[in-house]
């Protein structure tokens, strides 16, 4: 659907070196990594407003990397909204379409179609200045949507906005995607990119330098600065079910976690930080809800104090420091209990 092949430009001391990566029809594409990194120029080159010195942009098969923005069959979000503050909300949504001389009546179901979709029908009449950061937001994709893009860009679309409205957006970006649009989304943020995407490109100093599935890329990292981006190490699919109140249970790998969570039971992952997890030589006498004995296999020093891995049927790091490491004598093929309480489990839907 999109291919972008071995995509390279220098902006003064900055390059992009051979960018090659294909979105597939109706997926949600991640580009992940640090600020400075390349990502927004990436999609400003699949975008067309940046000309990229080698390679190509492939979307349905045609090279788009001469066309022009209006031409590409894209449609570009950003992280600020930036529609028309001079037009009503209305207007805004039906000037891609009016530039297109689509006759009065499309332009009417069209826009009624979108603000249904992004939930903004009594906005309306209204004019941007009124209206907060989130709701211009959906108005600044209805109007990215009025066309019918192929692909839809999205650069950092709610890095700027607090939880709740995070929360909101991010499920209406899915409800959009699960419409069959195609989707390409800038992000720093791993936990956005796990929640959203089907698949995540890593981008470090220029070069895409991993890409799979949110599972391949947090529990498999292939390169260093992958696994130091990410954190993670604790990141475990499975399928969260109601226990009791105020608690679920995680079935994972055939080892079920007790979380404090009030998600919807489904599909998801688990994320637990390393630094929440507590080892002890025998069964610890405290009120972590999640205790089980495993065998360590490894043990791998760490930017602070060391990594120690434990099989209990899934493999789980946690982080101790040196002196514990050498006061507990934790060497791999010890037996060791582990606990963690429930809230320290972080469920993340799928």
């Amino acid at each position: 659907m999109l291919e972008i092949k071995n995509i390279s430009i220098r902006l003064g001391k900055f390059q992009l070196k051979n960018v090659h990566f294909s979105v597939g029809k109706g997926e949600y594409f991640v580009l992940l990594g640090m600020s400075g990194a390349g990502k927004s120029v990436l999609l400003q080159i699949i975008a067309g407003m940046i000309r990229q010195d080698e390679g190509g942009v492939f979307l349905n098969g045609r090279n788009i990397s001469k066309e022009k923005i209006q031409k590409r069959g894209v449609g570009l979000v950003f992280q600020d909204s930036s529609i028309f503050p001079h037009m009503s909300v209305f207007d805004n949504i039906a000037y891609p379409l009016r530039s297109r001389n689509t006759n009065r009546e499309a332009i009417q179901e069209t826009v009624k179609e979108l603000a249904e979709l992004t939930n903004i029908t009594p906005l309306l009449e209204r004019s941007p200045a009124g209206l907060s950061g989130g709701e211009q937001q959906r108005v600044a994709l209805a109007r990215a949507l009025a066309f019918k893009p192929d692909c839809l860009l999205l650069d950092e679309p709610i890095s700027s906005m607090d939880v709740q409205l995070r929360g909101e957006m991010r499920s209406l970006l899915r409800k959009i995607n699960q419409t069959g649009q195609t989707i390409v989304h800038v992000t720093h943020d791993y936990e956005e990119a796990a929640i959203l995407a089907n698949r995540i490109g890593v981008i470090e100093d220029g070069r895409l330098v991993q890409a799979g599935t949110a599972d391949e890329v947090f529990h498999h990292p292939q390169s260093e600065f992958v696994a130091n981006f990410v954190g993670i190490k604790n990141f475990f699919e499975g399928t969260l079910m109601s226990y009791a109140a105020g608690l679920k249970k995680f079935s994972t790998g055939g080892t079920e976690l007790l979380v404090l969570s009030d998600k919807s039971d489904g599909p998801g992952h688990i994320i637990i930080r390393g630094e929440d997890i507590i080892l002890s030589e025998v069964e610890p006498q405290s009120t972590a809800l999640n205790k089980m004995k495993g065998t360590i296999k490894a043990v791998e020093p760490a930017r602070i104090g060391y990594e120690v891995f434990v099989d209990c049927g899934i493999q789980i790091s946690a982080m101790v420091s040196r002196e514990s490491l050498f006061t507990f004598s934790l060497r791999p093929g010890k037996e060791i209990w582990m606990s963690f309480k429930a809230s320290a489990l972080k469920f993340i839907p799928r």
